[in-house]
């Protein structure tokens, strides 16, 4: 048997340490600056804190309900008091005109021989959705949100003539067209940047003894439609027809909505175009589901109809 001066031998000297050696921090720390003053350490150190920002941030709360997209939708404007139908006429006369009807002395000498004597292009113009409508609203106003050259208005106005009814058809246009717009049968000439379509559309009105039913706001939609709700200016009937984008279209179709008297009826052209993924479809639903309609086909339109 050892002793324990051998066992002694076994045992490690005082001085020996079998821990790890401690890290000096300022060491490690005048290391890590160091390296973050190298644009290269700056610029990891900035991407690292980005991304850690970016996932500890707290998500907004989106809800996906029905009742917050309808109050989302809502455009706030409360309209004026309705006008009386018979005083309509009068009201935009004086707002847009000064008091004095534009077809007064038309056409100006300087435009009658621009102009074409038979031209009246439209697109499904005639559809019988306007005689199936007009016969079941029997409306004392019309707003017609896009318009051209006049072809369903003159329509509606030949419709409500036979009927016997004393309808104000009112036609909301800019007349300016569509950037670069030029038909393969004819083409109105432009005189310094007009492009004539309004004078067209006059001359269109005038042509077939419309002038005492048709008025016409010659503004974009969205102006129009806001004067209109300003000035207490309702229909029983609204075709919506304009722009076919998502955004246009349910702007109209929202804004048109506001004008439109109680038990009036609203409806729309072009339900089955594919421009910007079906936009006027996509709108007219989105409307019809949040405000509790359905929507309803006749021909190439859509009508807003009550869900029962």
């Amino acid at each position: 048997m050892k002793s324990e001066d051998d066992h002694s031998e076994l045992l490690p000297s005082p001085s020996h340490n079998h821990h790890r050696p401690r890290l000096n921090h300022r060491t490690v720390m005048s290391a890590a600056i160091k390296k973050l003053s190298t644009p290269t350490g700056f610029f990891i150190f900035l991407i690292l804190s980005y991304a850690l920002g970016y996932l500890s941030h707290t998500p907004p709360d989106f809800s996906q309900s029905a009742a917050d997209l309808h109050q989302l939708s809502r455009f706030s404007t409360q309209c004026s008091k309705a006008v009386p139908p018979p005083d309509v006429r009068q009201t935009i006369l004086g707002r847009v005109f000064n008091g004095t009807s534009p077809w007064q002395n038309f056409p100006p000498s300087h435009i009658h021989n621009m102009l074409f004597p038979d031209w009246k292009k439209g697109w499904d113009s005639e559809n019988p959705v306007f005689g199936n409508l007009i016969r079941r609203v029997r409306p004392k106003i019309i707003i017609e949100v896009g318009t051209f050259m006049g072809a369903s208005a003159t329509h509606m106005a030949d419709l409500t003539k036979q009927l016997g009814l004393e309808t104000q058809i009112i036609c909301i246009d800019d007349f300016r067209g569509w950037p670069g717009y030029y038909d393969d049968d004819k083409s109105l000439k432009m005189v310094n940047g007009d492009s004539l379509l309004m004078y067209q559309f006059m001359h269109n009105v005038a042509k077939v003894n419309a002038t005492e039913s048709i008025m016409f706001v010659p503004f974009s939609a969205g102006t129009a439609l806001g004067s209109l709700c300003e000035w207490g200016v309702y229909a029983d009937l609204i075709e919506v027809d304009a722009a076919h984008d998502f955004q246009a279209a349910w702007s109209d179709i929202n804004k048109a909505f506001k004008v439109l008297r109680p038990g009036g009826v609203l409806f729309g052209h072009d339900y089955f175009l594919a421009e910007d993924n079906f936009g006027v479809r996509r709108a007219a639903e989105l409307f019809a589901r949040l405000n509790g309609f359905r929507i309803q086909i006749d021909g190439e339109h859509w009508v807003m109809a009550p869900l029962h």
